[in-house]
């Protein structure tokens, strides 16, 4: 192996692992929370609205948008987003996929025969795989990639107000449209009013 080719082995195991420690953190790199206003932070009152979107369907831009109209139209209302967890048996397939998609792309670079000491023959595959090794790894990348992404995709957007479910789009299909999300606060934000003016208002 020339040491150029080393070079180039080396760059694409980096990248492919900085790309997986992305993937297997993404709950972490996902949470995203919209500063409140002074009203809220100081006197610690104040409606709490919170989004809980699928960070790999794409819906983290979605929820940035809907946070920014609420916190205009109303802006004594604190606003937070997540990710929503997958399931959990979901969530460890994704992540034993992420693992075992390193140490693949490990044995191939490094040339590491893993049927032999296994004590099987080698497969075509693994031939085709260890004599080509950048688009293997590039194909093994991407379609372990799609695997985990289709384990934690939920198609999640819900949303809660003061802990209390408002919208789901696992139930209804679908975002709800602008005009739907502020007549649905409206409505909430009047029920309070009128449980602060009657206390014996039925909850």
């Amino acid at each position: 192996m020339t040491e150029y080719s080393k070079i180039v082995y080396a760059c694409i195991f980096v990248f492919i692992s900085i790309c997986t420690y992305k993937d297997l953190t993404v709950q972490t790199t996902a949470d995203k929370q919209i500063p409140i206003t002074k009203v809220g932070l100081n006197t610690n009152i104040g409606p709490t609205l919170k989004f809980f979107y699928c960070y790999s369907c794409g819906y983290r831009k979605a929820f940035e948008d809907y946070a920014n109209i609420i916190r205009q139209k109303y802006p004594d209302i604190s606003v937070s987003g997540e990710n929503y967890d997958p399931p959990g048996f979901h969530m460890l397939i994704a992540r034993g996929l992420g693992i075992l998609k390193i140490m693949v792309i490990i044995s191939v670079l490094s040339g590491i025969n893993i049927f032999n000491k296994l004590g099987m023959d080698t497969p075509n595959f693994w031939t085709w795989c260890t004599n080509h090794k950048v688009w293997s790894c590039m194909m093994i990348f991407f379609m372990s990639n799609a695997l985990e992404g289709h384990f934690i995709s939920t198609g999640a957007f819900e949303i809660s107000l003061n802990d209390i479910p408002v919208w789901s789009k696992l139930e209804t299909g679908r975002i709800p449209q602008p005009p739907e999300l502020f007549q649905i606060l409206d409505n909430h934000l009047h029920l309070e009013d009128l449980r602060d003016i009657k206390p014996d208002f039925p909850k």
